[in-house]
C-alpha cells in the first residue's frame, strides 16, 4: 500500500471546522513549518552582520529564517530594547538585546566591528519592518562591508512595499522619499523637487502632520491619484484611495491615528507637440546655442534631443531665409 503524501487524502480531511480548511490540512501546515524551522536551527549560523526584517504590526509576518537568525545570534541590536523585547518574548527568544539608534550609533559601531572581528553573529533589527529604511543602520552596514565582514540581508516585512502594492498605483517604477520636512515652506519645496520624478512616490508621515502634508501635496501635485495607508497589517488597517484633493479633504475632517504611508501616483505624461517644442525653443535660442537649447528643452518636455534639435534647425533655417 502506498501512503498518500497529500493530507487532504486522509479520512480526517473531510472534517471542516467551519474555516474552509480541514483540521488535518492545518496540522500538515504546522508540521511542515515546524520541520522547516528545526532544519534552520540545526544549521550553524555563520559569523557576520545580519540585517533582519521584523513585523510592522502583525507578529505573524515574521519569517522562519528571521526567527532562526535571531535565536542563534550572539547579540541583537535594536532601536528600542523595550519595544523589541515584546517580539523576542512572543517567540521565546532569549538572545541579548542592545540598543543601536541615532544617539548612540557613533559609540556602538566600534563595539560592533570588534564583535565581527571576533567572529560574532550580530543581528540588526528596527522597531518595525526592514532596517535602514528611515531607520539607523546605513553607516553600520557601509563600515562592515568596507572592512570585509559578511553582511547578510533577510528580506521580510516593509511598510514601503506594503503601501505601494496595496495602493493600486503603478509599481514598475517607484521612489521612497521618506519623511518630508516638518515646516510647510521646506515641505512644499521638497515636493516641488520631486514633482517630475516619473515614478510612484512613497512617503512616511506622522498622524499629527498627515492632514497638512496631504494639503500641501494637493497644492503642489493637484489631483494626482494617491493612497493613504494607515496601520498596515494591524487590526485597524485602513487603506484609502482617491485623488490627493479627496484624501486631503478626508484627513482635514477626520482625526488620524497610527503610522501612515502615503503613495502618490506618477505625473501624467503628455506628449509634447511640435508647436510646444518650437515655442520653448524660440525662447531658449534667445540666450543659448542650438545645442544647449535642444538639451534644455528635451529635458523639460521629456522628448528626444534629436527631435528638438531637428526642429531647432528648421527654426534657424527659417530665420536665415527671412533675413535674406
Amino acid at each position: 500500500m502506498i501512503a498518500s503524501t497529500n493530507p487532504m487524502a486522509t479520512s480526517d480531511a473531510a472534517i471542516d471546522d467551519g474555516g474552509g480548511y480541514s483540521t488535518a490540512a492545518r496540522g500538515a501546515v504546522a508540521e511542515r513549518a515546524a520541520h522547516a524551522i528545526t532544519q534552520l536551527l540545526a544549521k550553524p549560523l555563520a559569523p557576520g552582520l545580519y540585517i533582519v526584517a521584523t513585523p510592522i504590526g502583525n507578529l505573524g509576518d515574521i519569517t522562519l529564517r528571521a526567527l532562526a537568525v535571531l535565536a542563534q545570534a550572539d547579540v541583537v541590536y535594536c532601536e528600542d530594547t523595550r519595544h523589541s523585547r515584546t517580539l523576542m518574548q512572543h517567540f521565546s527568544l532569549s538572545t541579548t538585546l542592545r540598543p543601536y539608534h541615532e544617539h548612540n550609533a557613533e559609540a556602538e559601531r566600534p563595539r560592533i566591528m570588534a564583535g565581527l572581528e571576533r567572529g560574532q553573529r550580530i543581528a540588526l533589527i528596527s522597531d518595525a519592518g526592514t532596517p535602514l529604511i528611515s531607520d539607523p543602520g546605513f553607516k553600520l552596514v557601509r563600515e562592515a562591508a568596507d572592512l570585509g565582514y559578511p553582511v547578510i540581508s533577510l528580506p521580510g516585512p516593509s511598510a514601503v512595499l506594503a503601501a505601494l502594492t496595496s495602493s493600486g498605483l503603478p509599481t514598475d517604477a517607484f521612489m521612497f522619499a521618506g519623511f518630508l520636512p516638518s515646516k510647510q515652506a521646506a515641505r512644499r519645496s521638497r515636493l516641488s523637487e520631486l514633482a517630475g520624478v516619473p515614478a510612484s512616490l512613497v512617503f512616511f508621515e506622522s498622524p499629527q502632520r498627515a492632514a497638512e502634508t496631504l494639503a500641501d501635496m494637493a497644492a503642489v501635485y493637484g489631483s494626482r491619484p494617491a493612497c493613504m495607508a494607515r496601520e498596515l497589517t494591524k487590526l485597524h488597517e485602513d487603506i484609502r484611495r482617491g485623488s490627493l484633493v479627496d484624501l486631503a479633504a478626508h484627513a482635514a475632517n477626520a482625526p488620524l491615528k497610527g503610522e501612515i504611508a502615503i503613495v502618490v501616483g506618477p505625473p501624467v505624461q503628455i506628449e509634447a507637440t511640435d508647436a510646444d517644442i518650437t515655442a520653448k525653443l524660440e525662447v531658449a535660442l534667445l540666450s543659448m546655442s542650438l545645442k544647449d537649447a535642444a538639451k534644455a528643452v528635451s529635458e523639460a518636455l521629456g522628448v528626444s534631443k534629436a527631435r528638438v534639435y531637428d526642429l531647432g534647425l528648421q527654426i534657424k533655417s527659417a530665420s536665415t531665409s527671412h533675413d535674406g
